[in-house]
């Protein structure tokens, strides 16, 4: 698929998806979400892209959510059961924000206004570096839309419960400082900087040994729910896989019992 609405580019192992409608400041419409479930797809199964990063085009929005301009000019809905299959059945309105496939590292560079939908797609993210001028908000509450994009599901797990109730509820709009002290922040930088310390950082994880990551990572996201004892077993499960992979556990403690630094054929897959 050609893409009119994002970019993605590739460094090595490290892939960079830039939303990149600038003028509608990087706001998501309908061609672009399509764009954006491929793109998700063709990083998940992409055997040599090991970290993504995800950015907006620009230094002043990441994305301003919803493009309420087409959204608009979406009609009455004439048959309610084919919408409601259609909506279970997307990967997501506003991008690949339904799915909890992606079980490898996921950087946000947060370069402004993350709002909305944009909030969301930030939520995606494993690690998230905001620039200074960066902003986070609900602001949907204002359109009487609700968050459809996992704003309900995520937030909570990255701020807790209260945090997440206050800004679902009031739309307020919080600076990246404020974002950080409550945790949807990893790191502050200048301005005009978050894409480059977001994409050193992908370099750095993509040179470590992918498979205990992503097993780690999968163990995380999938025993979100569960109970303790269920988190645990799927934990045990993650023990069974690391006697499966090509490179072999072995290499990592034979390495250090000889003082060596491991070497991955497969990169630790």
């Amino acid at each position: 698929m050609d893409y009119d609405h994002l970019t993605y580019e590739q460094d090595g192992h490290v892939v960079t998806l830039t939303y990149d409608r600038p003028e509608q400041h990087n706001a998501i419409n309908r061609e672009m979400a399509e764009e954006l479930h491929h793109a998700w797809q063709r990083f998940r199964d992409d055997d040599d892209a090991f970290v993504l990063v995800i950015t907006g085009a620009g230094e002043t929005t990441f994305s301003a959510g919803w493009d309420l301009q087409d959204a608009s000019e979406i009609g009455e809905i004439d048959d309610w059961e084919a919408f409601r299959r259609a909506i279970y059945d997307l990967p997501g309105p506003c991008g690949y924000t339904r799915r909890v496939d992606v079980f490898k590292p996921i950087i946000a560079a947060v370069n402004g206004y993350a709002f909305a939908a944009g909030l969301e797609t930030a939520l995606l993210a494993d690690i998230r570096i905001g620039a200074e001028n960066a902003e986070f908000g609900a602001l949907e509450r204002r359109w009487n839309i609700v968050g459809g994009d996992g704003l309900t599901a995520r937030l909570p797990l990255v701020v807790g419960f209260a945090r997440a109730m206050e800004l679902i509820i009031t739309g307020r709009r919080i600076d990246v400082h404020e974002a950080e002290r409550i945790g949807l922040v990893n790191e502050v930088v200048p301005r005009g900087q978050a894409l480059p310390r977001a994409q050193a950082l992908a370099q750095e994880i993509a040179a470590l040994p992918q498979g205990a990551m992503r097993a780690d990572k999968e163990t995380v996201v999938m025993g979100v729910g569960r109970t303790l004892e269920e988190r645990l077993r799927l934990e045990a499960e993650t023990v069974v896989s690391m006697f499966m992979r090509r490179d072999s556990h072995t290499i990592g403690a034979g390495a250090f019992k000889r003082g060596e630094r491991p070497e991955w054929p497969h990169h630790g897959l």
